[in-house]
């Protein structure tokens, strides 16, 4: 299931490519059709991510509800820009520690592509838009090139959104409806707080509410982390090197943590969240040089503390990675680091 990073990124992509431009809305696969009949000839005015939903709105305060679940995915095709955010992440070459000036790792970025296992190119600086096609979901996929605009809708479409330069195709969402002003209120009200959504006092507020919500419970931080209603966007990959991280035995419950643990915790998701929207990728190894850097970039297995690392041996202690089912969905975490 896509985590918050991509959600964020897929919310970027309208706002380059959509926002501010009419949109024909329709329903190819037909289990959208009324709902694309609202949308259609309006003018998208909004996209915004909140945790793992994404909320489009339109002229007439009328918005477009998504949810990818496990399974969806958006395709885009047309002039479109992939989301290259060398130029605002260029500094951080070792994830947390600035090697190097902006101009000097974006020319490196020019000179060296980085492709991981599924051909995302994470480093490559895309330039003016082109006429091809980009999939995003839990990892954008670069696609090639199209011969005419607009491409026929390939497979399942739920929903496409099409204007004079762009098109939008979601295919297999677990949530998609059109909803107005009060009905979306009401549904970002249930969701917890995204550090990546408030500034200033509201920013300080949200902590807040995070810390508060994880320490009068009793449930273990393994669950609360994936509970949206206490806080979006963490998903299974997140929730386990997060712990890891902080050192945290994932059966604590939460009332248990330290209040400085907990707000230890919430920082630390902002500054990781922060970097996958900007790297298109789960980064969360720490201090590492330009080659392992790249090196992580290009495979899931060398960006990650614990996850998916069942039976190898801890990166810090050596300890065998345990594996348990919790919640219904895998936690990877060391008995040693995180007793």
């Amino acid at each position: 299931m896509p985590e918050g990073h991509s959600v964020h990124r897929i919310a970027r992509q309208f706002a380059r490519s959509f926002v501010g431009s009419r949109v024909a809305a329709s329903s190819p696969q037909g289990r959208f059709a009324e709902g694309a009949e609202i949308l259609n000839g309006r003018v998208m005015t909004d996209a915004r991510a909140v945790g793992k939903q994404m909320f489009l709105e339109f002229d007439g305060a009328i918005w477009l509800r998504v949810h990818l679940g496990l399974y969806g995915a958006w395709d885009f095709a047309g002039e479109i820009a992939r989301d290259a955010t060398i130029s605002s992440a260029a500094g951080r070459m070792g994830q947390t520690n600035q090697r190097g000036t902006i101009a000097e790792a974006e020319a490196e970025a020019a000179a060296v592509s980085v492709h991981d296992e599924a051909g995302e190119d994470s480093m490559g600086s895309i330039g003016a838009p082109r006429k091809t096609r980009l999939r995003m979901a839990e990892e954008d996929r670069a696609g090639a090139e199209i011969a005419e605009f607009p491409p026929a809708p390939i497979g399942q479409v739920r929903v496409r959104l099409l204007t004079s330069t762009a098109v939008a195709d979601l295919r297999g969402p677990t949530a998609c409806e059109v909803l107005d002003a009060a009905q979306v209120a009401v549904a970002i009200a249930r969701l917890g707080p995204d550090p990546l959504l408030e500034t200033g006092a509201l920013a300080v507020a949200a902590e807040d509410r995070f810390t508060a919500s994880i320490r009068k419970r009793a449930t273990p931080i393994g669950l609360l982390l994936m509970d949206q209603q206490v806080v979006s966007g963490i998903g299974n990959v997140f929730r386990a090197e997060l712990l890891f991280r902080a050192r945290l035995n994932p059966h604590t419950p939460g009332k248990l943590l330290s209040e400085t643990s907990v707000r230890e915790l919430w920082r630390d998701w902002s500054h990781l969240l922060t970097i996958g929207v900007e790297t298109g990728q789960m980064m969360t190894m720490d201090d590492l040089d330009v080659v392992a850097y790249r090196k992580a970039l290009a495979k899931q297995s060398d960006r990650h503390w614990v996850y998916k690392r069942a039976g190898l041996p801890c990166r810090v202690c050596g300890t065998n990675i345990a594996l348990e089912v919790v919640g219904a969905r895998k936690l990877y975490w060391c008995q040693s680091c995180q007793a």
